[in-house]
């Protein structure tokens, strides 16, 4: 790396070496870590910010306290609150998905152009395809379905719409608390929704518009599939929906997408390509939302969860979903870089994290049958597929 010129991304630090620019990273120094010191500092910031969000649990007289009260009497003191958090969040970072060695690759800048953009486009298909599964298990929280034994059930099961919505706002870039600030239709429409982030990538790397939206890979397809099951198919309950699109699918993505952040910003640099801030807004807004979203999320769950036996459903439904996006990863190595990259099956992965039933192989399989033609690469073979990407105990 040379020292200028410099973008929006990147300053020189007292020392002259590069540090990323206010705003773009919480960890200015990115580029001089590894892959496992970016990790482990994320978890451990993410441990900080549980712990001083639900700290407030245990004075009664605290906004937050008063309003769960509203659901009648529950076990949410702050002890119980972060030793499920601690279990959860230890189970969810510690599978390998989050340093799979796509993430790796692309952090320590070994690609080239042509790597990127076909990623790009890929993952373009990920994230504009499962950003509905939030929408998809706020359905599932009404009163026709069993809700939990509290005195007033309603009012939890509207919390948990009500912090889900939230993740949608975001999401699709839309948020109005009265009447006289509802937007008119144009600015509605014209929204800055993640894929309006995702186009400014686009932008910055001169994809046209008709490249930007190719066939999804069957491994691509897969996961998509998966996170739309969890949260929304009947096979699956509420509780499952709710751990799938909140720790399944929040806590690991600030480290991943600050691996990739850094591999992008380290390999323009490197090349010259003149990306800004603007360009990869989409990986910097990530890491800025998520942790949040995910503090919200496992609160709800906690709500939730009554006894082991619903802990042991949550971590099934992560580990389905942190499988999906394993193998989803394989698929993206193999076809960006052009060489095999084994899925979860063939990486020993630890027993902990296989599926204790096969209710997602059925389903998926089902789903695989109802793609329509065209949407996926070569989908008369895909819809015929009977191979699953998941690892199943006993």
């Amino acid at each position: 790396m040379t020292a200028s010129p410099f973008t929006d991304l990147l300053l020189p630090g007292p020392d002259g070496r590069l540090r990323l620019a206010p705003g773009v990273h919480p960890l200015d120094d990115l580029l001089e870590r590894d892959a496992d010191s970016v990790l482990a500092a994320f978890r451990d910031s993410q441990r900080a910010d549980f712990r001083a969000a639900v700290g407030v649990l245990d004075d009664p007289s605290h906004p937050l306290s008063r309003r769960l009260a509203e659901i009648g009497p529950v076990d949410v003191d702050a002890a119980r609150v972060h030793a499920l958090f601690s279990d959860l969040h230890d189970h969810v970072m510690e599978h390998p998905v989050w340093r799979h060695p796509f993430f790796r690759r692309v952090f320590a800048g070994e690609m080239e152009r042509a790597h990127l953009v076909r990623f790009a486009a890929q993952y373009h298909n990920q994230i504009k395809n499962t950003r509905q599964c939030v929408a998809m298990a706020i359905g599932r929280f009404h009163s026709l379905a069993p809700l939990p034994p509290v005195a007033n059930p309603e009012r939890l099961s509207e919390f948990a719409q009500i912090v889900l919505a939230q993740l949608v706002a975001d999401e699709y870039g839309v948020g109005s608390h009265a009447v006289e600030d509802y937007p008119t239709l144009d600015r509605l429409l014209g929204s800055t929704t993640h894929i309006v982030m995702y186009g400014q990538l686009f932008d910055g790397l001169g994809v046209p518009g008709g490249e930007r939206n190719p066939p999804l890979l069957h491994a691509v397809a897969d996961n998509v599939l998966t996170q739309r099951l969890l949260a929304g198919d009947p096979a699956f309950t509420p509780l499952e929906a709710l751990a799938s699109v909140g720790l399944g699918m929040e806590w690991g993505v600030p480290e991943f997408f600050s691996l990739l952040l850094g591999g992008i910003i380290r390999w323009a640099r490197a090349t010259g390509e003149p990306l800004t801030a603007h360009h990869l807004h989409v990986f910097i807004a990530h890491v800025r939302y998520d942790v949040m979203h995910a503090i919200a999320v496992t609160l709800m769950t906690a709500l939730f969860v009554r006894d082991r036996d619903d802990v042991a459903r949550v971590k099934a439904a992560t580990n389905t979903l942190m499988s999906a996006r394993y193998a989803m990863m394989s698929g993206l190595y193999a076809d960006v870089f052009g060489e095999p990259c084994p899925g979860p099956a063939a990486i020993g992965l630890e027993a902990r994290y296989h599926l204790p039933d096969r209710r997602i192989e059925t389903a998926l399989r089902a789903a695989r049958r109802t793609v329509a033609a065209g949407s996926v690469a070569d989908s008369a073979a895909y819809r015929e597929r009977t191979d699953v990407p998941f690892v199943f105990g006993g």
